[in-house]
């Protein structure tokens, strides 16, 4: 038998045994971090070709309309630092809405905050329970993730709706979009932030306002962390700050119905 027979036999073998092996879903499917392209001198941010398509076929988000000059507060939750009150406070004195997507740990550990968030009128959105690479997790995982959080938020607060989802770690692909879809979820993603998330290597709250300031655009979402003390020192020079501009800012349910985007509960 000659080489050529031999190799063509064991490709032909090797072939038949990866089509009987199971796929999982994680390792089928791409999976992407969130990123794009900052913007700069008033122009909006830009994820590109790829990304844009994703969001529009998932019916999500992650900036506003560019021609106007609003912006959408959010923060992410994964766990308390002693910041959040603060930030709370502020948002208070400035009449100014937000979007805080919390983790399961924040729930238990943090409860009191997250009833004052729906108490002062706040949208409160799921960041998952366990804060996983949900791009390998099995459809299942995800479900009980997102409710899980969905349930414990309701059985603190009352809020018994949740309709936005921030992805853990900004780790997605089209089949976690899809489950989050099914599960009554938009996607909320961001065209602003910075690198405010470790806390052992803050740098002053004129940093964060320069962050923001630099890279702040007409329909922006804004991400921030409330585990940052440069953020929670700087939030109210920022918005102050903003304000002087002509921004408005808005929540999400706002944004939703401004862009006429679909319900996902309809899905």
């Amino acid at each position: 038998m000659g080489r050529n027979t031999i190799l063509k036999k064991i490709s032909i073998l090797t072939l038949a045994i990866c089509l009987c092996l199971p796929v999982t879903a994680s390792a089928a499917a791409d999976s992407y971090g969130w990123g794009f392209n900052k913007g700069k001198n008033g122009q909006p941010a830009d994820a590109g070709p790829k990304f844009e398509n994703m969001i529009k076929k998932s019916a999500a988000i992650y900036k506003g309309d560019p021609r106007k000059k609003e912006i959408y507060l959010t923060f992410d939750n994964g766990y308390e630092n002693g910041y959040t009150g603060d930030i709370l406070n502020v948002l208070r004195r400035q009449h100014v809405p937000a979007a805080f997507f919390i983790t399961g740990h924040y729930l238990k550990t943090a409860p009191e905050l997250v009833v004052r968030m729906v108490k002062e009128n706040h949208i409160v959105g799921n960041h998952s329970w366990t804060h996983p690479d949900m791009s390998r997790s099995s459809d299942e995982v995800i479900r009980q993730e997102l409710r899980r959080v969905k349930e414990e938020t309701e059985k603190l607060t009352g809020q018994q709706t949740m309709n936005y989802l921030r992805p853990p770690r900004g780790v997605f692909n089209e089949r976690t979009m899809a489950v989050a879809k099914k599960e009554g979820y938009t996607h909320v993603f961001w065209s602003l932030a910075y690198r405010d998330w470790v806390v052992d290597q803050q740098r002053g709250a004129k940093y964060a306002y320069d962050e923001v300031m630099k890279q702040i655009h007409p329909g922006a979402i804004l991400l921030l962390h409330t585990v940052s003390k440069d953020n929670a020192e700087a939030l109210d020079s920022i918005i102050t700050d903003l304000k002087k501009q002509g921004y408005v800012f808005k929540s999400l349910d706002q944004l939703m119905i401004d862009q006429q985007l679909p319900s996902p509960m309809l899905y």
